[in-house]
Protein backbone atom coordinates (compact mmCIF):
# COMPACT_ATOMS: atom_id res chain seq x y z
CA UNK A 1 0.00 0.00 0.00
CA UNK A 2 1.39 3.18 -1.00
CA UNK A 3 2.27 5.54 2.31
CA UNK A 4 -0.18 8.36 1.57
CA UNK A 5 -3.13 5.93 0.84
CA UNK A 6 -3.82 6.35 4.44
CA UNK A 7 -3.55 9.74 6.17
CA UNK A 8 -1.29 8.62 9.52
CA UNK A 9 -1.75 10.33 12.93
CA UNK A 10 2.01 9.76 13.84
CA UNK A 11 2.72 12.81 16.62
CA UNK A 12 -1.09 13.40 16.73
CA UNK A 13 -0.33 16.64 14.77
CA UNK A 14 -3.31 16.78 12.80
CA UNK A 15 -5.93 16.08 15.78
CA UNK A 16 -3.84 18.66 17.78
CA UNK A 17 -3.89 21.22 15.54
CA UNK A 18 -7.69 21.10 14.38
CA UNK A 19 -9.24 20.27 18.18
CA UNK A 20 -10.56 16.35 16.98
CA UNK A 21 -8.49 15.23 19.77
CA UNK A 22 -11.06 15.44 22.14
CA UNK A 23 -13.80 14.16 20.05
CA UNK A 24 -11.67 11.44 19.07
CA UNK A 25 -10.08 10.20 21.94
CA UNK A 26 -11.67 6.66 20.77
CA UNK A 27 -9.28 3.87 20.55
CA UNK A 28 -6.09 5.15 20.38
CA UNK A 29 -6.18 7.60 23.42
CA UNK A 30 -4.79 5.49 26.06
CA UNK A 31 -1.38 4.62 23.28
CA UNK A 32 -1.19 7.54 21.42
CA UNK A 33 -0.15 10.63 22.95
CA UNK A 34 0.35 13.85 22.06
CA UNK A 35 3.62 14.58 20.51
CA UNK A 36 5.58 17.16 18.72
CA UNK A 37 4.18 17.59 14.86
CA UNK A 38 7.11 16.16 12.80
CA UNK A 39 8.00 13.18 15.09
CA UNK A 40 7.93 9.97 13.65
CA UNK A 41 7.99 7.32 16.10
CA UNK A 42 4.72 6.78 17.31
CA UNK A 43 2.89 4.95 20.13
CA UNK A 44 0.78 1.94 19.40
CA UNK A 45 -2.33 0.39 21.24
CA UNK A 46 -1.40 -2.62 23.84
CA UNK A 47 -4.17 -4.85 23.96
CA UNK A 48 -4.97 -5.52 27.86
CA UNK A 49 -7.79 -7.65 27.28
CA UNK A 50 -7.04 -10.88 25.28
CA UNK A 51 -9.46 -13.49 26.82
CA UNK A 52 -11.80 -14.35 23.40
CA UNK A 53 -14.53 -16.78 24.34
CA UNK A 54 -14.54 -20.38 22.37
CA UNK A 55 -16.68 -19.44 19.26
CA UNK A 56 -18.84 -21.80 17.48
CA UNK A 57 -17.75 -24.27 14.41
CA UNK A 58 -21.04 -23.85 12.06
CA UNK A 59 -19.55 -27.08 10.29
CA UNK A 60 -20.10 -28.84 13.29
CA UNK A 61 -24.44 -28.22 12.46
CA UNK A 62 -26.52 -30.27 10.62
CA UNK A 63 -27.19 -27.40 7.83
CA UNK A 64 -31.09 -27.41 6.73
CA UNK A 65 -32.80 -28.92 9.61
CA UNK A 66 -34.77 -25.88 10.47
CA UNK A 67 -37.97 -23.77 8.31
CA UNK A 68 -36.73 -20.52 7.45
CA UNK A 69 -38.58 -18.25 10.01
CA UNK A 70 -40.93 -16.07 8.47
CA UNK A 71 -41.53 -12.57 10.41
CA UNK A 72 -45.16 -11.50 11.57
CA UNK A 73 -47.18 -9.03 9.62
CA UNK A 74 -48.60 -6.12 10.67
CA UNK A 75 -51.24 -4.00 8.33
CA UNK A 76 -50.73 -0.31 8.59
CA UNK A 77 -54.16 1.36 8.52
CA UNK A 78 -55.42 4.66 8.39
CA UNK A 79 -56.42 6.47 11.52
CA UNK A 80 -54.81 3.40 13.79
CA UNK A 81 -51.43 3.06 15.46
CA UNK A 82 -49.43 -0.27 15.48
CA UNK A 83 -48.11 -0.82 18.90
CA UNK A 84 -44.02 -2.29 18.35
CA UNK A 85 -41.84 -2.88 21.90
CA UNK A 86 -38.27 -3.40 21.97
CA UNK A 87 -37.71 -5.91 24.21
CA UNK A 88 -35.35 -8.39 25.25
CA UNK A 89 -35.86 -12.19 23.56
CA UNK A 90 -34.37 -15.54 23.52
CA UNK A 91 -34.19 -16.91 20.28
CA UNK A 92 -33.04 -20.15 18.84
CA UNK A 93 -31.04 -20.05 15.84
CA UNK A 94 -30.60 -23.62 15.08
CA UNK A 95 -32.23 -26.86 16.66
CA UNK A 96 -29.27 -27.80 18.17
CA UNK A 97 -28.21 -24.36 19.70
CA UNK A 98 -29.39 -23.05 23.01
CA UNK A 99 -31.81 -20.17 22.85
CA UNK A 100 -29.92 -16.91 22.16
CA UNK A 101 -30.27 -14.08 24.01
CA UNK A 102 -30.95 -11.33 21.95
CA UNK A 103 -32.74 -7.66 21.33
CA UNK A 104 -36.08 -7.99 19.26
CA UNK A 105 -39.08 -5.20 17.59
CA UNK A 106 -41.78 -7.39 18.74
CA UNK A 107 -40.65 -10.95 19.96
CA UNK A 108 -38.29 -11.69 16.89
CA UNK A 109 -35.31 -11.29 15.45
CA UNK A 110 -35.52 -9.99 12.59
CA UNK A 111 -38.99 -8.24 13.92
CA UNK A 112 -42.52 -8.15 12.30
CA UNK A 113 -42.66 -6.60 8.87
CA UNK A 114 -44.78 -3.92 8.36
CA UNK A 115 -46.85 -3.52 5.36
CA UNK A 116 -48.20 -0.29 3.98
CA UNK A 117 -49.69 1.29 1.03
CA UNK A 118 -48.28 4.59 -0.91
CA UNK A 119 -50.26 7.81 -0.35
CA UNK A 120 -51.60 6.19 3.14
CA UNK A 121 -49.81 7.33 6.16
CA UNK A 122 -48.67 5.07 8.59
CA UNK A 123 -48.47 5.54 12.53
CA UNK A 124 -46.28 3.69 14.60
CA UNK A 125 -45.52 3.82 18.62
CA UNK A 126 -42.23 2.56 19.40
CA UNK A 127 -42.52 1.49 22.99
CA UNK A 128 -38.43 1.26 24.29
CA UNK A 129 -39.17 -1.71 27.10
CA UNK A 130 -35.59 -3.00 26.70
CA UNK A 131 -33.23 -3.61 30.13
CA UNK A 132 -31.39 -0.42 31.51
CA UNK A 133 -28.03 -2.12 30.97
CA UNK A 134 -26.62 -3.44 27.69
CA UNK A 135 -24.96 -6.53 27.31
CA UNK A 136 -22.60 -5.53 24.02
CA UNK A 137 -19.33 -3.42 24.85
CA UNK A 138 -19.72 0.27 24.48
CA UNK A 139 -16.82 2.44 23.77
CA UNK A 140 -17.57 6.14 25.56
CA UNK A 141 -15.07 7.71 23.81
CA UNK A 142 -16.88 6.89 20.98
CA UNK A 143 -19.12 10.47 19.19
CA UNK A 144 -22.37 9.99 21.19
CA UNK A 145 -21.65 7.13 23.17
CA UNK A 146 -20.16 8.91 26.28
CA UNK A 147 -20.36 7.74 30.05
CA UNK A 148 -22.41 10.65 30.67
CA UNK A 149 -25.45 9.11 28.26
CA UNK A 150 -27.43 6.03 29.56
CA UNK A 151 -26.25 2.63 28.39
CA UNK A 152 -29.64 1.57 27.36
CA UNK A 153 -30.88 4.13 23.88
CA UNK A 154 -33.05 3.74 20.81
CA UNK A 155 -34.42 5.26 18.25
CA UNK A 156 -35.96 3.89 14.98
CA UNK A 157 -35.08 4.86 11.43
CA UNK A 158 -37.38 3.73 8.29
CA UNK A 159 -34.47 2.81 5.82
CA UNK A 160 -35.45 4.57 2.25
CA UNK A 161 -38.78 6.33 3.76
CA UNK A 162 -39.78 10.14 2.53
CA UNK A 163 -40.76 11.30 6.07
CA UNK A 164 -40.45 14.77 7.78
CA UNK A 165 -37.21 15.28 10.12
CA UNK A 166 -38.95 15.06 13.32
CA UNK A 167 -40.14 11.46 12.14
CA UNK A 168 -36.96 10.20 10.35
CA UNK A 169 -35.29 8.82 13.49
CA UNK A 170 -32.69 11.37 13.77
CA UNK A 171 -29.36 9.67 15.94
CA UNK A 172 -29.74 12.18 18.84
CA UNK A 173 -33.52 11.74 19.31
CA UNK A 174 -33.07 8.75 21.33
CA UNK A 175 -35.40 7.41 24.50
CA UNK A 176 -34.72 5.33 27.25
CA UNK A 177 -36.01 2.04 28.98
CA UNK A 178 -40.02 3.19 30.00
CA UNK A 179 -40.42 5.79 26.99
CA UNK A 180 -41.51 5.68 23.61
CA UNK A 181 -42.27 7.75 20.41
CA UNK A 182 -44.69 7.84 17.94
CA UNK A 183 -43.40 8.28 14.70
CA UNK A 184 -45.66 9.33 11.04
CA UNK A 185 -44.61 7.54 7.96
CA UNK A 186 -46.97 9.69 5.06
CA UNK A 187 -45.91 6.62 2.80
CA UNK A 188 -45.86 9.31 0.06
CA UNK A 189 -43.82 7.28 -2.56
CA UNK A 190 -43.43 4.40 -4.86
CA UNK A 191 -43.69 0.61 -3.89
CA UNK A 192 -40.67 -0.44 -2.03
CA UNK A 193 -38.72 -2.64 -0.18
CA UNK A 194 -37.76 -0.53 2.55
CA UNK A 195 -36.93 -1.66 6.23
CA UNK A 196 -36.08 -0.15 9.74
CA UNK A 197 -33.79 -0.38 12.58
CA UNK A 198 -31.90 1.23 15.36
CA UNK A 199 -30.00 4.34 14.60
CA UNK A 200 -29.08 5.46 17.99
CA UNK A 201 -26.43 8.06 17.91
CA UNK A 202 -22.81 5.95 18.99
CA UNK A 203 -24.48 2.48 19.63
CA UNK A 204 -26.26 1.85 16.79
CA UNK A 205 -23.68 -1.01 15.35
CA UNK A 206 -24.39 -2.54 19.08
CA UNK A 207 -28.16 -2.26 19.12
CA UNK A 208 -28.24 -3.63 15.23
CA UNK A 209 -26.16 -6.61 16.08
CA UNK A 210 -28.05 -7.43 19.03
CA UNK A 211 -31.13 -7.93 16.83
CA UNK A 212 -33.24 -4.48 16.30
CA UNK A 213 -34.26 -4.35 12.55
CA UNK A 214 -37.60 -5.38 10.51
CA UNK A 215 -38.49 -5.18 7.11
CA UNK A 216 -41.18 -2.77 5.97
CA UNK A 217 -43.33 -3.63 2.68
CA UNK A 218 -44.48 -0.30 0.90
CA UNK A 219 -47.19 -1.20 -1.82
CA UNK A 220 -48.64 0.56 -4.74
CA UNK A 221 -51.58 -0.26 -7.22
CA UNK A 222 -49.38 -0.37 -9.97
CA UNK A 223 -46.75 -3.17 -8.36
CA UNK A 224 -50.27 -4.97 -7.48
CA UNK A 225 -51.20 -4.73 -11.32
CA UNK A 226 -48.24 -7.03 -12.68
CA UNK A 227 -49.50 -10.18 -11.73
CA UNK A 228 -45.90 -10.85 -9.73
CA UNK A 229 -45.63 -13.49 -7.22
CA UNK A 230 -47.79 -13.06 -3.79
CA UNK A 231 -49.38 -14.23 -0.71
CA UNK A 232 -47.14 -17.09 0.16
CA UNK A 233 -44.87 -17.02 -3.12
CA UNK A 234 -43.57 -13.52 -1.89
CA UNK A 235 -41.08 -14.36 0.71
CA UNK A 236 -38.66 -11.81 2.63
CA UNK A 237 -35.24 -13.04 3.33
CA UNK A 238 -33.33 -10.67 5.38
CA UNK A 239 -29.60 -11.59 5.46
CA UNK A 240 -27.03 -11.19 8.67
CA UNK A 241 -24.20 -12.50 10.09
CA UNK A 242 -22.77 -13.08 13.69
CA UNK A 243 -20.42 -14.20 15.68
CA UNK A 244 -21.64 -17.02 17.90
CA UNK A 245 -20.16 -18.77 21.29
CA UNK A 246 -20.16 -22.34 21.33
CA UNK A 247 -22.60 -22.15 23.76
CA UNK A 248 -24.81 -20.27 20.56
CA UNK A 249 -24.37 -16.71 22.25
CA UNK A 250 -23.66 -13.58 20.57
CA UNK A 251 -20.46 -12.20 21.17
CA UNK A 252 -19.35 -8.95 19.77
CA UNK A 253 -15.20 -8.76 18.77
CA UNK A 254 -13.25 -6.02 20.83
CA UNK A 255 -10.08 -4.39 20.20
CA UNK A 256 -8.50 -6.13 23.50
CA UNK A 257 -7.96 -2.80 24.64
CA UNK A 258 -10.47 -2.29 27.27
CA UNK A 259 -11.68 1.09 27.78
CA UNK A 260 -11.75 1.28 24.14
CA UNK A 261 -13.21 -1.41 22.60
CA UNK A 262 -13.96 -0.04 19.22
CA UNK A 263 -13.32 -2.23 16.09
CA UNK A 264 -13.45 -1.07 12.70
CA UNK A 265 -15.15 -4.45 10.56
CA UNK A 266 -17.35 -7.15 12.43
CA UNK A 267 -17.76 -10.54 10.32
CA UNK A 268 -19.47 -13.33 11.73
CA UNK A 269 -18.21 -16.97 11.83
CA UNK A 270 -22.36 -17.80 10.95
CA UNK A 271 -24.58 -16.28 8.30
CA UNK A 272 -28.41 -16.01 9.30
CA UNK A 273 -31.58 -15.48 7.27
CA UNK A 274 -34.21 -14.52 9.17
CA UNK A 275 -32.56 -15.05 12.52
CA UNK A 276 -31.91 -18.85 11.95
CA UNK A 277 -28.50 -20.65 10.47
CA UNK A 278 -28.61 -22.59 7.27
CA UNK A 279 -32.67 -22.92 7.25
CA UNK A 280 -34.77 -24.50 4.80
CA UNK A 281 -37.73 -23.14 2.99
CA UNK A 282 -40.09 -25.83 1.18
CA UNK A 283 -41.45 -24.31 -2.17
CA UNK A 284 -43.20 -25.71 -4.88
CA UNK A 285 -42.14 -25.97 -9.09
CA UNK A 286 -42.98 -21.94 -10.01
CA UNK A 287 -41.94 -18.83 -9.64
CA UNK A 288 -41.58 -17.00 -6.19
CA UNK A 289 -40.67 -13.52 -5.15
CA UNK A 290 -38.08 -12.81 -2.62
CA UNK A 291 -37.35 -9.52 -1.05
CA UNK A 292 -33.75 -9.70 0.05
CA UNK A 293 -32.44 -7.55 2.71
CA UNK A 294 -28.57 -6.89 3.91
CA UNK A 295 -28.95 -5.92 7.36
CA UNK A 296 -25.69 -7.07 8.01
CA UNK A 297 -22.80 -4.50 10.26
CA UNK A 298 -20.21 -5.03 7.37
CA UNK A 299 -20.30 -7.76 5.30
CA UNK A 300 -21.06 -7.69 1.77
CA UNK A 301 -23.28 -10.87 0.46
CA UNK A 302 -22.18 -12.42 -2.72
CA UNK A 303 -25.35 -13.93 -3.75
CA UNK A 304 -25.94 -17.02 -6.37
CA UNK A 305 -28.01 -20.20 -6.51
CA UNK A 306 -25.74 -23.37 -6.42
CA UNK A 307 -24.94 -24.22 -9.96
CA UNK A 308 -25.12 -20.17 -11.45
CA UNK A 309 -28.82 -21.18 -11.81
CA UNK A 310 -30.32 -17.48 -13.13
CA UNK A 311 -33.00 -15.32 -11.31
CA UNK A 312 -34.55 -12.52 -12.31
CA UNK A 313 -33.88 -9.10 -10.59
CA UNK A 314 -36.98 -6.54 -10.74
CA UNK A 315 -36.56 -4.02 -8.40
CA UNK A 316 -33.33 -2.75 -5.99
CA UNK A 317 -33.33 -0.32 -2.79
CA UNK A 318 -36.30 2.09 -3.84
CA UNK A 319 -38.89 -0.13 -5.87
CA UNK A 320 -38.94 -1.93 -9.68
CA UNK A 321 -36.31 -1.45 -12.05
CA UNK A 322 -37.60 -0.39 -15.25
CA UNK A 323 -37.20 -3.79 -16.85
CA UNK A 324 -36.25 -7.24 -15.15
CA UNK A 325 -32.31 -7.88 -15.61
CA UNK A 326 -31.28 -11.31 -15.72
CA UNK A 327 -28.38 -12.62 -13.16
CA UNK A 328 -26.43 -15.17 -11.89
CA UNK A 329 -24.70 -13.07 -9.25
CA UNK A 330 -25.41 -10.46 -7.26
CA UNK A 331 -23.28 -8.30 -4.89
CA UNK A 332 -24.87 -6.38 -1.86
CA UNK A 333 -23.52 -3.98 0.30
CA UNK A 334 -25.14 -3.20 3.99
CA UNK A 335 -28.08 -1.54 3.50
CA UNK A 336 -29.16 -2.36 0.33
CA UNK A 337 -32.04 -4.20 -1.29
CA UNK A 338 -32.68 -6.74 -3.83
CA UNK A 339 -36.22 -7.83 -5.40
CA UNK A 340 -35.55 -11.42 -6.82
CA UNK A 341 -37.51 -13.70 -8.49
CA UNK A 342 -36.85 -17.33 -8.74
CA UNK A 343 -38.10 -19.92 -11.21
CA UNK A 344 -38.18 -23.39 -9.37
CA UNK A 345 -40.08 -24.79 -12.82
CA UNK A 346 -37.76 -27.79 -13.30
CA UNK A 347 -36.36 -28.84 -10.14
CA UNK A 348 -39.22 -30.47 -9.07
CA UNK A 349 -38.49 -33.13 -6.16
CA UNK A 350 -35.00 -31.52 -6.19
CA UNK A 351 -33.35 -29.13 -3.58
CA UNK A 352 -31.36 -25.88 -4.33
CA UNK A 353 -29.06 -23.53 -2.02
CA UNK A 354 -28.68 -20.12 -2.02
CA UNK A 355 -25.07 -19.15 -1.58
CA UNK A 356 -23.21 -16.04 -0.44
CA UNK A 357 -19.56 -17.24 -2.81
CA UNK A 358 -18.73 -20.86 -1.20
CA UNK A 359 -20.81 -20.45 1.90
CA UNK A 360 -24.21 -21.90 1.94
CA UNK A 361 -27.23 -19.57 3.46
CA UNK A 362 -29.93 -22.10 3.05
CA UNK A 363 -31.77 -24.39 0.85
CA UNK A 364 -34.69 -24.51 -1.31
CA UNK A 365 -36.96 -27.37 -1.01
CA UNK A 366 -38.96 -28.25 -4.51
CA UNK A 367 -41.79 -30.25 -4.56
CA UNK A 368 -42.44 -33.24 -6.62
CA UNK A 369 -45.31 -32.89 -9.71
CA UNK A 370 -45.97 -29.58 -11.09
CA UNK A 371 -47.59 -27.20 -9.91
CA UNK A 372 -50.72 -24.33 -11.18
CA UNK A 373 -48.73 -20.84 -11.84
CA UNK A 374 -50.39 -18.04 -13.37
CA UNK A 375 -47.96 -14.89 -12.12
CA UNK A 376 -45.67 -13.49 -14.45
CA UNK A 377 -42.99 -10.75 -14.56
CA UNK A 378 -43.60 -8.43 -17.60
CA UNK A 379 -41.13 -7.17 -19.94
CA UNK A 380 -41.29 -3.34 -18.79
CA UNK A 381 -41.81 -3.07 -15.16
CA UNK A 382 -42.68 0.94 -14.57
CA UNK A 383 -41.17 4.03 -16.47
CA UNK A 384 -37.85 5.08 -14.15
CA UNK A 385 -36.68 8.00 -16.33
CA UNK A 386 -33.17 8.62 -16.36
CA UNK A 387 -32.30 12.52 -14.27
CA UNK A 388 -30.06 13.97 -17.13
CA UNK A 389 -27.26 15.60 -15.65
CA UNK A 390 -27.96 19.39 -16.82
CA UNK A 391 -30.72 18.97 -14.68
CA UNK A 392 -28.32 19.49 -11.77
CA UNK A 393 -28.43 23.15 -10.19
CA UNK A 394 -25.24 22.20 -8.20
CA UNK A 395 -22.18 19.39 -7.91
CA UNK A 396 -20.71 18.88 -4.71
CA UNK A 397 -17.52 17.18 -4.24
CA UNK A 398 -17.01 14.59 -1.09
CA UNK A 399 -14.21 13.05 0.44
CA UNK A 400 -14.29 9.58 1.59
CA UNK A 401 -11.68 9.25 4.49
CA UNK A 402 -9.88 6.84 6.50
CA UNK A 403 -7.10 7.36 9.44
CA UNK A 404 -4.80 4.94 10.55
CA UNK A 405 -2.44 5.33 13.58
CA UNK A 406 0.98 4.01 12.96
CA UNK A 407 0.70 0.41 12.34
CA UNK A 408 -1.82 1.03 9.56
CA UNK A 409 -4.78 0.03 12.09
CA UNK A 410 -7.37 1.95 10.88
CA UNK A 411 -8.72 4.19 13.95
CA UNK A 412 -11.13 7.05 12.44
CA UNK A 413 -13.20 7.29 9.55
CA UNK A 414 -14.68 10.23 8.30
CA UNK A 415 -16.78 12.25 5.58
CA UNK A 416 -15.46 15.24 3.56
CA UNK A 417 -12.72 15.27 6.32
CA UNK A 418 -15.28 16.64 8.70
CA UNK A 419 -16.47 15.27 12.22
CA UNK A 420 -20.10 15.09 13.26
CA UNK A 421 -20.21 17.92 15.51
CA UNK A 422 -18.89 20.09 12.94
CA UNK A 423 -21.65 23.15 11.11
CA UNK A 424 -23.50 21.41 8.68
CA UNK A 425 -21.98 22.06 4.78
CA UNK A 426 -24.02 20.45 2.77
CA UNK A 427 -27.71 22.59 2.53
CA UNK A 428 -29.69 21.95 -0.37
CA UNK A 429 -32.93 23.38 -1.61
CA UNK A 430 -36.09 21.95 -1.22
CA UNK A 431 -36.47 20.45 -5.15
CA UNK A 432 -33.36 20.90 -6.43
CA UNK A 433 -31.04 18.60 -8.02
CA UNK A 434 -27.86 18.23 -7.29
CA UNK A 435 -25.05 16.11 -8.08
CA UNK A 436 -23.03 14.16 -4.98
CA UNK A 437 -19.36 13.06 -6.00
CA UNK A 438 -17.64 10.97 -3.59
CA UNK A 439 -14.36 11.02 -3.72
CA UNK A 440 -13.04 7.33 -2.61
CA UNK A 441 -9.72 7.90 -0.76
CA UNK A 442 -9.77 4.56 1.21
CA UNK A 443 -8.91 1.00 0.04
CA UNK A 444 -12.45 -0.20 1.16
CA UNK A 445 -15.87 -0.40 -0.72
CA UNK A 446 -18.10 1.82 1.47
CA UNK A 447 -22.50 1.95 0.77
CA UNK A 448 -23.22 5.67 1.34
CA UNK A 449 -26.84 6.24 2.13
CA UNK A 450 -29.20 9.33 2.50
CA UNK A 451 -32.31 9.36 4.38
CA UNK A 452 -34.97 11.12 2.71
CA UNK A 453 -34.25 11.45 -0.63
CA UNK A 454 -33.84 8.57 -3.84
CA UNK A 455 -31.08 8.99 -6.38
CA UNK A 456 -29.71 7.84 -9.53
CA UNK A 457 -25.98 6.63 -9.90
CA UNK A 458 -24.43 8.52 -13.00
CA UNK A 459 -21.27 6.87 -13.36
CA UNK A 460 -18.25 5.45 -11.40
CA UNK A 461 -14.87 6.66 -12.74
CA UNK A 462 -11.03 5.70 -11.29
CA UNK A 463 -9.19 8.30 -10.29
CA UNK A 464 -5.33 8.83 -9.31
CA UNK A 465 -5.64 8.62 -5.55
CA UNK A 466 -2.15 9.59 -4.45
CA UNK A 467 -2.04 12.49 -6.65
CA UNK A 468 -5.10 13.97 -5.05
CA UNK A 469 -3.95 13.48 -1.57
CA UNK A 470 -1.39 15.45 -2.89
CA UNK A 471 -2.31 17.92 -4.42
CA UNK A 472 -6.44 17.89 -4.17
CA UNK A 473 -6.03 17.41 -8.11
CA UNK A 474 -8.42 15.14 -10.03
CA UNK A 475 -6.74 13.10 -12.84
CA UNK A 476 -9.11 10.22 -14.50
CA UNK A 477 -7.11 7.00 -14.54
CA UNK A 478 -9.85 5.21 -17.31
CA UNK A 479 -13.47 6.12 -18.66
CA UNK A 480 -16.47 7.09 -16.56
CA UNK A 481 -18.52 3.47 -16.20
CA UNK A 482 -22.43 3.78 -16.25
CA UNK A 483 -24.39 1.73 -13.57
CA UNK A 484 -25.32 -1.93 -14.63
CA UNK A 485 -28.58 -2.43 -15.56
CA UNK A 486 -29.31 -3.78 -11.63
CA UNK A 487 -27.99 -0.32 -10.65
CA UNK A 488 -29.64 1.88 -13.17
CA UNK A 489 -32.84 2.47 -11.06
CA UNK A 490 -33.57 4.56 -7.67
CA UNK A 491 -31.32 3.85 -4.92
CA UNK A 492 -30.50 5.08 -1.02
CA UNK A 493 -27.92 3.50 -0.68
CA UNK A 494 -24.99 2.82 -3.36
CA UNK A 495 -21.48 0.72 -2.99
CA UNK A 496 -18.86 3.71 -3.59
CA UNK A 497 -15.83 1.56 -4.80
CA UNK A 498 -12.60 2.25 -3.66
CA UNK A 499 -9.90 4.61 -6.12
CA UNK A 500 -12.90 5.66 -8.02
CA UNK A 501 -15.48 8.77 -7.93
CA UNK A 502 -18.71 7.90 -7.89
CA UNK A 503 -21.99 10.12 -9.00
CA UNK A 504 -25.16 10.41 -7.30
CA UNK A 505 -27.65 12.88 -8.70
CA UNK A 506 -30.54 13.79 -5.97
CA UNK A 507 -33.44 15.75 -6.14
CA UNK A 508 -34.42 16.92 -2.76
CA UNK A 509 -38.39 16.04 -2.32
CA UNK A 510 -40.42 15.84 0.26
CA UNK A 511 -39.48 18.42 3.20
CA UNK A 512 -37.42 20.83 4.95
CA UNK A 513 -35.49 20.32 7.86
CA UNK A 514 -31.88 18.08 9.49
CA UNK A 515 -31.20 14.42 8.22
CA UNK A 516 -28.39 12.27 8.00
CA UNK A 517 -25.86 10.89 5.37
CA UNK A 518 -23.70 8.06 6.14
CA UNK A 519 -21.70 4.94 5.53
CA UNK A 520 -23.34 1.96 6.06
CA UNK A 521 -20.76 -0.42 7.53
CA UNK A 522 -22.34 0.33 10.85
CA UNK A 523 -18.47 0.75 12.42
CA UNK A 524 -17.69 2.99 10.45
CA UNK A 525 -20.55 5.19 11.00
CA UNK A 526 -20.33 4.87 14.79
CA UNK A 527 -17.16 6.35 14.20
CA UNK A 528 -17.69 9.59 12.95
CA UNK A 529 -18.26 8.33 9.13
CA UNK A 530 -22.19 10.32 9.18
CA UNK A 531 -22.86 13.98 8.60
CA UNK A 532 -25.93 15.88 8.69
CA UNK A 533 -27.35 17.62 5.92
CA UNK A 534 -30.01 20.02 5.81
CA UNK A 535 -32.38 20.62 3.08
CA UNK A 536 -33.94 24.22 3.22
CA UNK A 537 -36.79 26.29 1.40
Amino acid sequence: MHPSRRRFLQGMGWLAGTGALRAFAGPMHMAMQPMAKGKSLCTHAIADQLTVPRLLDPSRLAPFVDPLPLPDVLHAKAGATLRIAMQESEQRLHRDLAPSRVWTYGKTMPGPTIEARSGEAAHVEWVNSLPQKHFLPIDHHICGAEADKPEVRGVVHVHGARVPATDDGYPTDWFVPGQSKRQTYPNKQDAATLWYHDHTMGIERLNLYAGLFGMYLLRDEHELSLGLPSGEFEVPLILTDRLLTESGQLYYPVSGVSDAPWVPEVFGNVMLVNGALMPYLNVQPRRYRFRVLNAANGRFFHLSLRGQRPFTQIGSDQGLLAAPVQQTSLFLAPGERADLIVDFAGLGGGAIELMSDALSLMQFKVSAGQASDTSHVPEKLRDVPRVAESAASNTRVLTIDEYADCVSTPMLMLLDGKHWHEPVSEKPRLGSTEIWSFVNLTEDTHPIHLHLVRFQILDRRPFDVDQYLESKTIRYTGPAQPPPAHEAGWKDTAQVYPGMITRYIITFEGYTGRYVWHCHLLEHASNEMMRPFEVVA
